[in-house]
């Protein structure tokens, strides 16, 4: 997706660097490295572009940061772009995870993973909380074909890092602070999205008063890899690519 100097993408993993992860330096108080503090990060960054707004895009994980900073900055958001948000810590809806979980139980490769997620993350070191996330990939996607199982294998995360963006929580009024973003609001989810379910991912549009949803069937919680034609579709019309 081509991104102007005013777009930043939050994606959970696999395209930025927050604090701690990869090339980025540890922060000297773990606290930095929280969701709610990084989005100080991002501000920091729109002096430079030269920007009085940002258009803010993140996945999963990295909703956290992009709905922080829009809480936090709502005048300087142009547009903001939520990819499958796991966001119970948002909104108290009912999840439906069970539900999708069951209609693919029987698949002994998806079993295994809904096994190996229900067992809950192994904090003991870097190498066991990775092998646990590498054993719940196929949760992640509505099918399990190469294009998924070479995105399983990008990358790794970083234990350090992971616990550092949750070491600080948002305040309490978080959900109540999303009525200043009158930005116009996307939530992007996957219609067979496991591991958080779709009713979770579709409630937050309704925190934002210009806020939207799109569902792309036969995908989970990886839209543009899965489904890469309608996360593209979706996005772009979105941000303005398409009428």
């Amino acid at each position: 997706m081509p991104f102007n100097a005013s777009a930043i993408a939050l994606f959970s993993a696999d395209v930025c660097e927050p604090r701690a992860v990869d090339k980025s330096p540890k922060p000297e108080q773990v606290e930095t490295g929280a969701y709610w503090t990084q989005a100080r990060d991002v501000e920091s960054l729109r002096e430079p572009l030269r920007q009085d707004r940002l258009t803010i895009i993140g996945h999963s994980a990295g909703t956290r940061l992009a709905t922080s900073y829009a809480a936090q900055y709502p005048e300087r958001v142009a547009r903001l772009l939520l990819v499958t948000p796991p966001s119970t810590y948002l909104v108290d809806e009912p999840a439906d995870a069970a539900e999708l979980i069951g209609e693919r139980s029987g698949d002994p490769m998806f079993d295994q993973a809904v096994a190996a997620f229900q067992g809950g993350a192994d904090l003991s070191d870097e190498t066991a909380f990775n092998a646990r996330q590498q054993a719940c990939a196929p949760m992640r996607y509505a099918a399990w074909t190469a294009a998924e199982q070479k995105h399983a294998q990008l990358g790794k995360f970083d234990l350090a890092a992971a616990q550092a963006f949750f070491s600080v929580q948002p305040p309490e009024d978080l959900a109540g602070r999303l009525a200043a973003v009158k930005a116009p609001t996307l939530v992007l989810g996957g219609a067979q999205d496991c591991l958080t379910g779709v009713r979770p991912v579709k409630a937050p549009a309704r925190l934002f008063p210009n806020g939207d949803v799109v569902l792309i069937d036969q995908c989970g919680h990886c839209p543009r890899v899965e489904r890469p034609a309608e996360f593209r579709w979706a996005a772009d019309t979105f941000l303005g690519g398409h009428d």
